[in-house]
């Protein structure tokens, strides 16, 4: 598996109204198919994690955010 981009999203925690950041990196796996891996806020075990697949044509919308749009994903 390969990283192709990672970014950090700050955000603000809507329980603790507090700013933070998101993690998001974009994989691609040994068969050519895509991996999006989320994770909000710091790694603890309160953390949220996903990993969503995703085809050629999301990669390239992912990759191609404008920042105002970053996070997207996570809706």
């Amino acid at each position: 598996m390969q990283m192709i981009s990672s970014r950090i999203v700050p955000f603000i925690d809507s329980q603790s109204l507090t700013l933070s950041n998101a993690r998001e990196a974009l994989f691609r796996d040994e068969r050519g198919g895509f991996l999006l891996y989320l994770c909000d806020g710091e790694f603890s075990r309160a953390a949220e994690e996903r990993l969503i697949p995703l085809g050629v044509r999301e990669a390239l919308i992912w990759l191609n955010e404008p920042p105002q749009d970053h996070g997207s994903f996570w809706r």
